[in-house]
């Protein structure tokens, strides 16, 4: 089955070229540094032991925060190499570590890509967060004596049945593996029931539970909303996906049918949608400002366009009520902890399913409310406006939530110190 797999990958290769070609019209990032892709790598210094952590893009590079700090408290005498597949992702990297880390795109799931970038980073072991599944390179690593950690993973109900029609590829593939860390027990059952060793799946929670945020993120904040008008209430759509501004525009005229002075801000997921968005925010008729524009935003602006990267968790604590988006259509939504952490009321899609565990913990505290359509998200939005309790309360149970789950990080390098440093010594 893997030599199907790889021969099928090998076919598609003009495919995946004609891809980078034509995302790099919209970022021309994804022109460069090919030959990373392909297994080009750094030539890291053999004397020097490597820690090696793949996080595909932005979402996993910010969930690997905690864990890159516990493993340079722990490994002090190791290189950090992080991978990634984005160059938003790349980005993110350099932003949040600096010098602290070397990074490289990981290789396409070509077996000669893969030994070439072992051989020329030849890693201790290696971490790849959440659930990036690549039967080569995975089987590649066992190959070359090189232990993996599937950390943080999660499946969802959909992905499990998806897998499940390829029963033994993915049990061998899984098996390849050398410790599977879960975000929870229901992740942990999913694994096992496509035929994971049960010995090797532990629910350790989640890492993006350990949020680090800025100390001075509250007052940026403050300041913000000084120039706005402290009074004006603020609304923020986050990550949003094709199909979901016009439900969010659409809500929005309602809610400001009670609230005139509402701010509405939109955080496009990707940067290739920001013009996109923009163009619709102006045809619907609503006064927009781009936040690259790097303008005071008036009174009389009606939609704010955030068309920057990083800035996301500044708007969250600048805002009255947050969406996190993704959830409006079946992507699967986006993570609450961020605007929980900053104690913010949230308001949730029905289509949470990468979130499920979370999100639904979130929703019997009472610290989400979860709306279905354009209606139901203006009814909640202007409740919770028109109710400053009900906003702190909701703020305080996510708090609380995010205090109770705290710890992965440690239980997870505790974890790889005793299945994989420890039989390695």
């Amino acid at each position: 089955m893997r030599i199907f797999y790889t021969s099928l990958f090998f076919l598609g290769l003009p495919l995946i070229i004609l891809r980078l070609i034509w995302r790099g019209f919209r970022s021309p990032a994804y022109w460069r540094r090919w030959s990373e892709r392909f297994g080009s790598s750094p030539i890291l210094a053999e004397q020097t032991p490597v820690i090696w952590i793949h996080a595909v893009s932005v979402g996993e590079v910010e969930a690997c925060r905690p864990l890159v700090k516990a493993l340079q408290l722990e490994f002090p005498e190791h290189t950090l190499l992080i991978t990634t597949m984005t160059p938003t992702g790349s980005d993110r990297v350099k932003l949040l570590f600096a010098d602290s880390v070397t990074h490289c795109y990981l290789p396409y799931d070509y077996p000669f890509a893969i030994k070439r970038f072992l051989d020329r980073s030849h890693p201790e072991f290696g971490i790849i967060m959440e659930t990036e599944i690549w039967p080569n390179l995975l089987f590649t690593c066992r190959r070359h004596k090189v232990p993996l950690v599937l950390a943080n993973a999660r499946l969802s109900e959909r992905s499990t049945k998806g897998y499940a029609r390829f029963p033994k590829f993915i049990k061998n593939t899984l098996n390849d593996l050398h410790l599977i860390a879960a975000q929870g027990q229901q992740d942990r059952q999913r694994f096992q029931q496509l035929g994971a060793d049960i010995n090797k799946v532990h629910a350790v929670g989640n890492l993006k539970y350990e949020i680090s945020l800025p100390a001075s993120l509250n007052e940026q904040a403050a300041a913000m909303r000084h120039i706005w008008d402290s009074n004006r209430p603020v609304w923020v759509a986050a990550s949003t996906h094709e199909g979901e501004d016009e439900i969010i525009l659409n809500a929005s005229r309602q809610v400001r049918a009670l609230f005139p002075e509402l701010l509405l801000i939109i955080v496009p997921r990707h940067p290739e949608r920001f013009d996109r968005v923009t163009s619709l925010t102006q045809r619907a008729g609503f006064k927009t400002l781009r936040r690259s524009e790097h303008q005071p935003c008036p009174s009389d602006i009606q939609v704010l366009v955030v068309d920057t990267m990083g800035e996301l968790p500044l708007f969250y604590a600048a805002c009255d009520v947050a969406f996190v988006g993704g959830s409006l259509v079946p992507h699967g939504g986006h993570n609450l902890l961020e605007p929980a952490a900053l104690g913010r009321a949230i308001i949730t899609g029905p289509h949470y399913f990468n979130f499920n565990e979370i999100t639904q913990q979130f929703l019997e505290a009472g610290a989400a409310i979860e709306v279905t359509d354009s209606q139901e998200l203006a009814e909640a939005t202007t409740t919770l406006l028109q109710n400053a309790q009900q906003r702190a309360q909701m703020g305080e149970a996510g708090l609380k939530l995010i205090a109770h789950s705290l710890g992965a990080s440690t239980r997870l390098v505790n974890l790889i110190k005793h299945h994989i440093t420890r039989h390695a010594q």
